[in-house]
């Protein structure tokens, strides 16, 4: 158990969420008295339903300065993860809605921190900030953010919660850390075709398909990735806010394992045991090529790396994905039936 939380109060925004929810878990059980700030726009209280009576549960809005000071008050450290966020679709389309909000937010939290003396607080940014590359695998390291220039909203929002954490870190007596992001996965994604991202996509496709049939790719398939499984990356920031908190950038991902989104969807089928081809769709937004995690700082400064094997998180995370669309079918079966 990692004691640097006993006797202390631990706000995770964003908690009602896929990451936050996990983290939120794993701060109860090092004996935490956790407080979760959340609109549920995204998040899902369902997540929190074995905690009902562990944690504290703020709805409110943290786009604004009363919102953020009643989330704060009387909190010793800040996981901040709430943030205006979405699948590829949204990241692609969004401008104002990826921006705005998660700019109010991240500055409206740093000060309230800072007027309620938070003592550490962790940002949770993102690989998109990173530049575009599209020569072969780009392994990021944390120094290639500079110059920025994200692809996105998004990503410049997220470059902007790391300026303002570094300036309140030199500037008042508030101790921070960010943490760069690289594609988390894991069981409570959002399945939603609209928006969710490229794991749980493959998996719903693949669960849905008919035995013979085929699931369709975005691209050719050659895009590649570094995965982290979710309870990895929980531990990682867990790492980062109580080892470190020292205003520093550091990436977050697992490089150990760079496959591509067709490699990823033959393993999911593998899984499934379904006889399934591929289909490819080169119209649709694919993202950056091929990118993955820079793990050097974080091995070196953290002394630590991800765990969990990729098969074993997409085995875990398929049959997750299998039994919420299942009991999704059984619910709306039973709602029609009760309605004829």
């Amino acid at each position: 158990m990692n004691d640097g939380f006993v006797d202390r109060t631990v706000l995770v925004t964003g908690g009602a969420g896929f990451i936050g929810s996990f983290l939120t878990e794993r701060l109860v059980s090092t004996g935490a008295q956790v407080r979760v700030a959340d609109n549920f726009s995204r998040g899902d209280p369902s997540n929190l339903a074995d905690l009902r009576e562990d944690v504290e549960i703020l709805e409110v809005d943290l786009t604004t300065q009363d919102g953020c000071d009643e989330a704060t008050d009387g909190v010793d450290d800040v996981f901040h993860l709430a943030a205006s966020v979405g699948g590829i679709h949204y990241i692609k389309q969004e401008n104002v809605g990826g921006l705005t909000p998660s700019v109010l937010m991240n500055q409206c939290m740093l000060e309230a921190a800072s007027q309620h003396d938070v003592d550490r607080f962790l940002f949770a940014s993102s690989a998109c900030i990173y530049r575009q590359e599209h020569d072969g695998l780009n392994l990021f390291s944390e120094e290639q953010a500079i110059p920025a220039d994200p692809h996105s909203t998004y990503g410049w929002a997220k470059v902007l919660g790391e300026v303002a954490c570094d300036a309140y870190h030199t500037d008042t007596d508030l101790r921070t850390s960010s943490v760069r992001i690289f594609n988390c996965y894991g069981p409570r994604e959002s399945l939603d075709p609209e928006s969710s991202h490229v794991i749980p996509s493959l998996c719903r496709k693949v669960i849905e398909a008919p035995e013979g049939g085929s699931i369709e790719l975005f691209g050719d398939g050659s895009q590649q990735r570094g995965f982290i499984f979710v309870t990895d990356l929980v531990d990682g920031m867990i790492q980062v806010l109580t080892t470190k908190s020292d205003g520093q950038i550091i990436n977050l991902g697992n490089s150990k394992e760079v496959v591509s989104i067709r490699e990823l969807a033959e393993k999911i089928i593998e899984i499934s045991g379904k006889d399934l081809s591929l289909a490819y769709d080169r119209s649709k937004p694919t993202g950056t090529d091929r990118y993955a995690c820079d793990m050097t700082k974080m091995k070196d400064e953290l002394d630590w790396e991800p765990a969990v094997p990729l098969d074993v998180g997409l085995t875990e995370v398929y049959q997750w994905a299998r039994t919420e669309l299942e009991a999704t079918s059984e619910a709306t079966v039973s709602a029609d039936g009760g309605s004829s």
